[in-house]
């Protein structure tokens, strides 16, 4: 589904790639039961003199200079213990990426998209972060 919504997989997860961001995502198997967690990350090219690329690193051992997870209306999709059907959830997902993420990334793909997000509470920045962005873009 990620790969139909313009998503390149690689490293075990998915990239989407703008000249100022990188997107990764990466499905995380809970400790806790048979449902997965969503980890959306973006990296942030310049930030913190960092240049990132497409690394298993990115995938598995990072959180990004931005890290958040998929709504909680969207996670019975990723939540096994729960029988839905496999049209329903294949359907859902689709919507989520149509829905919610794909036009929330097109605004986190860059810089002046996330400080957007930030502005309406759409997004939590850490300080750092914030301050990394407005040096880049020269403010």
């Amino acid at each position: 589904m990620a790969e139909k919504h313009g998503f390149t997989r690689a490293f075990g997860g998915w990239f989407k790639e703008s000249l100022e961001c990188l997107a990764v995502l990466d499905l995380q198997k809970s400790n806790y039961g048979n449902y997965f967690e969503l980890n959306i990350k973006i990296y942030v090219q310049g930030a913190f003199g960092n240049s990132y690329k497409k690394t298993k690193e990115l995938v598995k051992k990072d959180i990004g200079n931005i890290f958040t997870r998929q709504p909680n209306e969207y996670s019975y999709l990723l939540n096994l213990d729960q029988k839905t059907e496999d049209i329903k959830r294949i359907t859902g997902i689709d919507l989520f990426f149509r829905d919610y993420l794909t036009p929330r990334l097109d605004k986190l793909l860059t810089k002046v998209g996330i400080i957007e997000l930030e502005s309406k509470k759409h997004l939590y920045l850490l300080p750092a972060v914030k301050e990394q962005i407005y040096l880049l873009l020269g403010k």
